[in-house]
């Protein structure tokens, strides 16, 4: 599709993040089928269900713009789960995995930060402040999950060293 002007540029940005958000639901999916502790389990679960929402967010958007998603060309999520899936497999320490899934899970999230970025000022140009509104919502969670993955991270952290300090 050939971009003209803003609006086209803020539909393919909107659509982009709206096949990410999708995508982004199945890979949590997948990654909650390969953790073992509770407290991450709890985490990813909560996360697909934002994802979820935020999907249902995203279709808001469109539909205030009067506009249908454009079909994906990018393959950046299926090769970053092609690397994820080929490096945790060489890990074996269920710790160690655990930490190796939280971190990609914050690249994850981090490189998603910036495409709401990028989106909200988008729709700052295009003068479509509600769809702004929502999109700003969306990213927010976002934030807020890269802190409380940080935190669950440093819990994971903590609890090893506690272990290591009785045994």
């Amino acid at each position: 599709m050939p971009i003209k002007n803003p609006k086209d540029l803020f539909v393919l940005l909107l659509s982009n993040v709206r096949h990410g958000a999708q995508r982004e639901t199945a890979i949590y999916q997948e990654l909650n089928q390969l953790v073992q502790d509770q407290d991450i389990k709890e985490a990813l679960d909560a996360r697909i269900f934002l994802s979820e929402k935020i999907v249902s967010t995203l279709d808001e958007c469109f539909r205030l713009i009067g506009e249908q998603p454009l079909k994906p060309s990018g393959r950046l999520q299926e090769i970053f789960m092609e690397e994820f899936r080929r490096e945790l497999s060489d890990i074996q320490a269920p710790v160690a995995r655990h930490l190796y899934i939280l971190a990609k899970v914050q690249h994850l999230t981090h490189l998603r930060i910036g495409e709401y970025v990028a989106l909200v000022a988008a729709a700052d140009v295009t003068g479509d402040y509600g769809v702004g509104v929502l999109v700003e919502s969306c990213l927010a969670d976002k934030v807020a999950f890269i802190e409380r993955t940080r935190r669950l991270i440093r819990h994971v952290i903590e609890s090893k060293a506690a272990a290591k300090l009785v045994a």
